[in-house]
Protein backbone atom coordinates (compact mmCIF):
# COMPACT_ATOMS: atom_id res chain seq x y z
CA UNK A 1 0.00 0.00 0.00
CA UNK A 2 2.61 2.50 1.08
CA UNK A 3 4.48 1.98 -2.74
CA UNK A 4 1.71 2.91 -4.63
CA UNK A 5 1.19 6.23 -1.87
CA UNK A 6 4.90 7.03 -3.13
CA UNK A 7 4.12 5.97 -6.43
CA UNK A 8 1.01 8.54 -6.88
CA UNK A 9 2.68 11.12 -4.99
CA UNK A 10 5.47 10.68 -7.73
CA UNK A 11 3.08 11.42 -10.27
CA UNK A 12 0.72 13.63 -8.50
CA UNK A 13 2.72 16.71 -8.24
CA UNK A 14 2.48 19.69 -11.06
CA UNK A 15 2.25 23.07 -10.80
CA UNK A 16 -0.27 22.99 -12.80
CA UNK A 17 -2.26 20.49 -10.08
CA UNK A 18 -3.37 20.98 -6.26
CA UNK A 19 -0.68 19.16 -6.39
CA UNK A 20 1.55 17.06 -3.88
CA UNK A 21 -1.21 14.71 -3.91
CA UNK A 22 -1.58 10.54 -3.27
CA UNK A 23 -5.09 10.56 -5.08
CA UNK A 24 -6.49 7.68 -6.70
CA UNK A 25 -9.83 9.27 -7.71
CA UNK A 26 -11.24 13.11 -6.55
CA UNK A 27 -13.97 15.39 -7.18
CA UNK A 28 -14.02 18.92 -6.15
CA UNK A 29 -15.63 22.50 -6.94
CA UNK A 30 -13.88 25.80 -6.52
CA UNK A 31 -15.30 28.61 -6.56
CA UNK A 32 -13.96 32.64 -6.33
CA UNK A 33 -15.87 35.53 -5.95
CA UNK A 34 -14.06 38.76 -6.99
CA UNK A 35 -13.32 41.58 -3.96
CA UNK A 36 -15.10 44.93 -5.18
CA UNK A 37 -16.19 43.16 -8.13
CA UNK A 38 -19.41 41.70 -9.53
CA UNK A 39 -17.36 39.04 -11.87
CA UNK A 40 -16.67 35.57 -10.28
CA UNK A 41 -15.40 32.10 -11.37
CA UNK A 42 -16.26 28.30 -10.67
CA UNK A 43 -14.41 25.43 -11.72
CA UNK A 44 -15.16 21.66 -11.64
CA UNK A 45 -12.66 18.83 -11.65
CA UNK A 46 -12.49 15.32 -11.55
CA UNK A 47 -9.54 13.34 -11.50
CA UNK A 48 -8.65 10.08 -11.97
CA UNK A 49 -5.26 7.58 -11.62
CA UNK A 50 -4.72 3.61 -12.36
CA UNK A 51 -1.41 2.13 -11.34
CA UNK A 52 -0.53 -0.86 -13.20
CA UNK A 53 2.00 -2.85 -11.18
CA UNK A 54 4.41 -4.68 -13.86
CA UNK A 55 5.84 -7.00 -11.27
CA UNK A 56 4.98 -8.63 -8.17
CA UNK A 57 6.88 -7.07 -5.78
CA UNK A 58 5.94 -3.24 -7.04
CA UNK A 59 9.45 -2.32 -8.65
CA UNK A 60 8.35 -1.06 -11.80
CA UNK A 61 5.24 0.36 -12.64
CA UNK A 62 3.14 2.28 -15.32
CA UNK A 63 0.36 4.77 -14.58
CA UNK A 64 -2.38 6.24 -16.59
CA UNK A 65 -3.78 8.90 -15.06
CA UNK A 66 -6.81 11.20 -16.73
CA UNK A 67 -8.45 14.34 -15.46
CA UNK A 68 -11.34 17.20 -16.14
CA UNK A 69 -11.59 20.78 -15.47
CA UNK A 70 -14.43 22.88 -16.42
CA UNK A 71 -13.91 26.26 -15.66
CA UNK A 72 -16.99 28.67 -15.62
CA UNK A 73 -16.43 32.52 -16.06
CA UNK A 74 -19.15 35.35 -15.13
CA UNK A 75 -17.47 38.51 -15.98
CA UNK A 76 -20.29 41.51 -15.62
CA UNK A 77 -18.00 44.47 -14.77
CA UNK A 78 -17.39 46.42 -18.22
CA UNK A 79 -15.04 45.28 -20.12
CA UNK A 80 -13.53 47.38 -23.29
CA UNK A 81 -14.56 47.04 -26.79
CA UNK A 82 -13.45 43.85 -28.82
CA UNK A 83 -14.17 41.51 -25.44
CA UNK A 84 -16.78 38.91 -26.22
CA UNK A 85 -17.50 37.70 -23.08
CA UNK A 86 -19.45 34.56 -24.84
CA UNK A 87 -15.92 33.31 -25.68
CA UNK A 88 -14.37 32.95 -22.24
CA UNK A 89 -17.72 31.53 -20.28
CA UNK A 90 -17.09 28.38 -20.00
CA UNK A 91 -13.39 27.23 -20.48
CA UNK A 92 -12.21 23.25 -20.34
CA UNK A 93 -8.98 21.22 -19.53
CA UNK A 94 -9.25 17.28 -20.67
CA UNK A 95 -5.33 15.74 -20.05
CA UNK A 96 -4.37 12.50 -20.44
CA UNK A 97 -0.99 10.85 -19.05
CA UNK A 98 1.49 7.91 -18.78
CA UNK A 99 3.96 7.72 -16.14
CA UNK A 100 6.64 5.05 -15.47
CA UNK A 101 8.29 4.71 -12.16
CA UNK A 102 10.80 2.25 -10.98
CA UNK A 103 12.83 1.62 -8.14
CA UNK A 104 16.53 2.74 -8.38
CA UNK A 105 17.55 0.93 -4.73
CA UNK A 106 16.32 0.37 -0.96
CA UNK A 107 15.65 4.31 -0.11
CA UNK A 108 15.29 6.01 -3.98
CA UNK A 109 12.46 6.16 -6.78
CA UNK A 110 12.24 7.62 -9.82
CA UNK A 111 9.80 8.11 -11.96
CA UNK A 112 9.06 9.92 -15.68
CA UNK A 113 5.64 11.26 -17.02
CA UNK A 114 4.63 12.61 -20.56
CA UNK A 115 0.93 13.96 -21.49
CA UNK A 116 -1.22 15.96 -23.69
CA UNK A 117 -4.19 17.82 -22.91
CA UNK A 118 -6.80 20.35 -24.43
CA UNK A 119 -6.65 24.02 -22.91
CA UNK A 120 -9.21 25.72 -24.58
CA UNK A 121 -12.69 27.80 -24.87
CA UNK A 122 -14.09 24.74 -27.38
CA UNK A 123 -16.10 27.37 -29.31
CA UNK A 124 -15.33 25.27 -32.64
CA UNK A 125 -12.85 22.58 -33.96
CA UNK A 126 -9.45 21.61 -32.42
CA UNK A 127 -7.08 23.92 -33.14
CA UNK A 128 -2.65 23.64 -32.51
CA UNK A 129 -2.98 26.16 -29.75
CA UNK A 130 -5.19 23.64 -27.80
CA UNK A 131 -3.28 21.38 -27.55
CA UNK A 132 -0.70 21.20 -24.56
CA UNK A 133 2.34 18.65 -24.32
CA UNK A 134 4.18 17.54 -20.93
CA UNK A 135 6.99 15.85 -19.77
CA UNK A 136 8.39 15.36 -16.03
CA UNK A 137 10.89 13.34 -14.33
CA UNK A 138 11.04 13.00 -10.10
CA UNK A 139 13.40 11.54 -7.86
CA UNK A 140 12.16 10.58 -4.37
CA UNK A 141 13.32 9.64 -0.74
CA UNK A 142 10.58 8.36 1.20
CA UNK A 143 11.20 7.32 4.71
CA UNK A 144 7.59 7.72 5.99
CA UNK A 145 7.37 4.72 7.24
CA UNK A 146 11.15 4.18 8.60
CA UNK A 147 12.00 3.37 11.82
CA UNK A 148 13.22 6.73 11.98
CA UNK A 149 12.59 9.36 14.97
CA UNK A 150 10.56 11.70 12.96
CA UNK A 151 9.54 10.09 9.46
CA UNK A 152 10.07 12.35 6.19
CA UNK A 153 9.92 12.32 2.66
CA UNK A 154 11.95 14.21 -0.13
CA UNK A 155 10.71 14.43 -3.52
CA UNK A 156 13.50 16.49 -6.48
CA UNK A 157 12.20 17.16 -10.29
CA UNK A 158 11.62 19.01 -13.18
CA UNK A 159 8.56 19.64 -15.00
CA UNK A 160 8.13 20.73 -18.41
CA UNK A 161 5.26 22.05 -20.55
CA UNK A 162 4.64 23.96 -23.98
CA UNK A 163 2.43 26.72 -21.98
CA UNK A 164 2.70 29.35 -24.46
CA UNK A 165 5.57 31.57 -23.32
CA UNK A 166 6.75 29.04 -20.93
CA UNK A 167 9.32 27.14 -22.75
CA UNK A 168 11.75 26.41 -20.01
CA UNK A 169 11.13 23.23 -17.24
CA UNK A 170 10.38 24.53 -13.57
CA UNK A 171 11.98 22.72 -10.55
CA UNK A 172 9.63 20.48 -8.14
CA UNK A 173 10.94 20.56 -4.50
CA UNK A 174 8.82 19.04 -1.91
CA UNK A 175 10.01 18.02 1.75
CA UNK A 176 7.25 16.45 4.33
CA UNK A 177 7.82 15.68 8.04
CA UNK A 178 6.21 14.34 10.81
CA UNK A 179 7.75 16.89 13.44
CA UNK A 180 5.27 15.99 17.02
CA UNK A 181 2.64 13.77 17.72
CA UNK A 182 -0.42 14.47 15.45
CA UNK A 183 1.75 16.95 13.98
CA UNK A 184 3.09 17.46 10.24
CA UNK A 185 4.46 20.04 8.03
CA UNK A 186 5.17 20.17 4.51
CA UNK A 187 7.46 22.61 2.62
CA UNK A 188 7.49 22.69 -1.23
CA UNK A 189 5.86 24.00 -4.17
CA UNK A 190 2.66 24.77 -5.67
CA UNK A 191 1.94 24.20 -1.86
CA UNK A 192 3.20 24.01 1.82
CA UNK A 193 1.29 23.59 4.96
CA UNK A 194 1.03 22.86 8.72
CA UNK A 195 -1.49 20.29 9.74
CA UNK A 196 -2.65 19.41 12.95
CA UNK A 197 -4.70 16.03 13.82
CA UNK A 198 -7.47 16.86 16.67
CA UNK A 199 -7.61 13.37 17.58
CA UNK A 200 -5.37 10.25 17.93
CA UNK A 201 -7.82 8.33 15.45
CA UNK A 202 -6.70 11.03 12.22
CA UNK A 203 -10.49 11.34 11.46
CA UNK A 204 -10.17 15.20 11.48
CA UNK A 205 -7.39 17.31 11.02
CA UNK A 206 -6.78 21.14 10.38
CA UNK A 207 -4.38 22.65 8.61
CA UNK A 208 -2.84 26.12 7.89
CA UNK A 209 -1.33 26.30 4.36
CA UNK A 210 0.07 28.66 1.57
CA UNK A 211 -0.14 27.24 -2.49
CA UNK A 212 -0.65 28.66 -5.96
CA UNK A 213 -3.77 27.71 -8.20
CA UNK A 214 -4.21 28.49 -11.92
CA UNK A 215 -5.80 27.97 -15.33
CA UNK A 216 -5.09 29.00 -18.81
CA UNK A 217 -7.07 28.66 -22.16
CA UNK A 218 -6.40 29.04 -25.47
CA UNK A 219 -9.17 31.81 -27.00
CA UNK A 220 -10.02 29.76 -30.26
CA UNK A 221 -11.69 32.90 -32.20
CA UNK A 222 -8.76 35.79 -30.95
CA UNK A 223 -9.94 39.00 -29.49
CA UNK A 224 -8.78 42.50 -30.79
CA UNK A 225 -8.60 45.06 -27.59
CA UNK A 226 -7.20 48.48 -28.59
CA UNK A 227 -5.30 47.16 -31.32
CA UNK A 228 -3.77 44.21 -29.85
CA UNK A 229 -4.59 40.60 -29.87
CA UNK A 230 -5.27 38.55 -26.54
CA UNK A 231 -4.92 34.74 -27.71
CA UNK A 232 -5.25 33.07 -24.35
CA UNK A 233 -6.94 33.60 -21.24
CA UNK A 234 -5.48 32.57 -17.58
CA UNK A 235 -5.58 33.54 -13.90
CA UNK A 236 -2.49 32.60 -11.15
CA UNK A 237 -3.44 33.06 -7.70
CA UNK A 238 -0.73 32.72 -4.66
CA UNK A 239 -3.36 31.88 -1.67
CA UNK A 240 -2.76 31.53 2.13
CA UNK A 241 -5.62 29.95 4.08
CA UNK A 242 -7.19 27.26 6.21
CA UNK A 243 -8.62 23.60 5.37
CA UNK A 244 -10.65 21.50 7.26
CA UNK A 245 -10.62 17.28 6.13
CA UNK A 246 -12.70 14.10 8.00
CA UNK A 247 -11.81 10.34 6.99
CA UNK A 248 -15.08 8.58 6.83
CA UNK A 249 -12.16 5.71 6.11
CA UNK A 250 -8.34 5.09 5.88
CA UNK A 251 -8.56 6.70 2.33
CA UNK A 252 -11.94 8.27 1.55
CA UNK A 253 -12.12 11.91 2.95
CA UNK A 254 -14.41 15.32 2.38
CA UNK A 255 -12.24 17.98 2.81
CA UNK A 256 -12.68 21.93 2.64
CA UNK A 257 -10.23 24.86 2.29
CA UNK A 258 -11.14 28.76 2.87
CA UNK A 259 -8.05 31.41 1.80
CA UNK A 260 -7.46 34.72 0.72
CA UNK A 261 -5.38 35.49 -2.12
CA UNK A 262 -1.86 37.32 -1.73
CA UNK A 263 -1.70 37.88 -5.50
CA UNK A 264 -3.82 37.78 -8.28
CA UNK A 265 -3.32 38.65 -11.85
CA UNK A 266 -6.80 37.64 -13.90
CA UNK A 267 -5.93 38.37 -17.21
CA UNK A 268 -6.19 38.49 -21.05
CA UNK A 269 -2.83 37.42 -22.84
CA UNK A 270 -0.65 37.57 -25.97
CA UNK A 271 1.30 33.78 -26.96
CA UNK A 272 4.50 35.69 -25.69
CA UNK A 273 2.66 35.90 -22.38
CA UNK A 274 2.45 40.03 -23.03
CA UNK A 275 -0.38 41.17 -20.80
CA UNK A 276 -3.49 42.58 -23.55
CA UNK A 277 -6.26 43.37 -20.70
CA UNK A 278 -6.18 42.79 -16.73
CA UNK A 279 -9.58 41.76 -15.81
CA UNK A 280 -9.25 41.23 -11.61
CA UNK A 281 -6.15 42.05 -9.60
CA UNK A 282 -7.68 42.81 -6.60
CA UNK A 283 -7.32 40.44 -3.30
CA UNK A 284 -9.79 37.92 -2.82
CA UNK A 285 -11.74 35.08 -1.08
CA UNK A 286 -10.96 31.50 -2.48
CA UNK A 287 -13.22 28.60 -1.53
CA UNK A 288 -12.71 24.99 -2.84
CA UNK A 289 -14.30 21.50 -1.54
CA UNK A 290 -14.48 17.64 -2.39
CA UNK A 291 -14.46 14.27 -2.01
CA UNK A 292 -11.14 12.18 -2.97
CA UNK A 293 -10.19 9.07 -2.33
CA UNK A 294 -6.14 8.42 -1.77
CA UNK A 295 -3.50 5.92 -0.39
Amino acid sequence: MNKFLLLLCLFGISYTNHAQTTDIARVEYMYIPFRQSDNNVGRFRALLQVPIPLDKDLNKIIVAGFEYRNTSIDINDPVPAGFNLQEVGTLHRIEGYLGYTWKLNENWRVGVKAGTRINSNLEGSLVADDWIYSASVYAINDRKDAEVGKPYRWIFGLDYSSTPGRNFPLPIVNYYREFHPNWTYTLGVPKTNIRHYINDSHKDAFQAYLTLDNFFANIQNNMVINGRTAENISMTVVLGGLGYEHYFTKHLLYYAYGSYSITNDFRLRDNTREDIYTINSAYTFYFRSGVKFKF
